[in-house]
């Protein structure tokens, strides 16, 4: 009995499946390597609160999607799967943006519609068709887990650069001195316009693709 559970926790967490959760937080990012949900990037990393929230909320809409297709997929005739899908992933958003209206309210009305076009992620989508469809839900859940937290690292890393830069708060307290303003230092206004969401995603690229010369192999 003992070494039956001990096989199951192995297999549960096998090099394979933490190969899943590991590759799109590098070498697979579902943002810098395959350009995917970028629209996101431009509209909610002004601060780092929003981007957070919006994070996990992908994280999380991302898991169970991949899950709850997985466990389906022998039954969803092929012709209509891209409708179930959305109809999976639409019923998670809501729950997602009740729970954040519920909970979080001043977070969810600075996404606004975003969360809502969640139902419109290319990450999301493509997870679904790419891997979902054709394993089984364990690995489809860490999968999920893995891209969600991939996309989330890029939206956090470019909230916290353009809050800082922007504004000299981080998650809405100060962080740059009083000091340093009275010396002579400014707020950096185009931080917070959408364009520099674009140019810090693009600086990230050439860094990741300049240590991982495989990519640009690959690419």
């Amino acid at each position: 009995m003992n070494d039956t559970i001990k096989k199951e926790r192995e297999s549960l967490f096998s090099a394979k499946n933490i190969k899943l959760l590991n590759n799109p937080l590098n070498f697979e990012n579902p943002v810098t390597v395959q350009v995917l949900g970028i629209c996101s990037a431009l509209a909610v990393t002004v601060q780092l609160k929003p981007a957070i929230v919006m994070a996990l909320s992908v994280t999380i809409v991302t898991a169970f999607s991949n899950l709850i297709i997985s466990a389906l997929r022998d039954t969803i005739p092929s012709r209509i799967r891209i409708i179930v899908q959305l109809v999976v992933v639409a019923a998670l958003v809501i729950i997602v943006d009740q729970l954040l209206k519920a909970y979080v309210y001043d977070v969810s009305k600075k996404l606004s519609v975003f969360v809502g076009l969640i139902i419109t992620n290319c990450i999301l989508m493509g997870r679904l068709e790419a891997f979902a469809m054709g394993n089984k839900p364990w690995p489809s859940f860490i999968d999920g887990i893995g891209n969600g937290l991939g996309y989330g690292i890029i939206l956090v890393t470019v909230a916290f650069i353009r809050e800082l830069f922007g504004s000299g708060k981080l998650y809405g307290f100060q962080i740059i001195p009083q000091a340093a303003f009275d010396a002579g230092y400014v707020n950096n206004g185009m931080m917070i316009l959408p364009p520099m969401a674009l140019v810090i995603i693009g600086v990230i690229i050439w860094l990741q693709r300049s240590k991982n010369r495989e990519l640009i192999d690959k690419s």
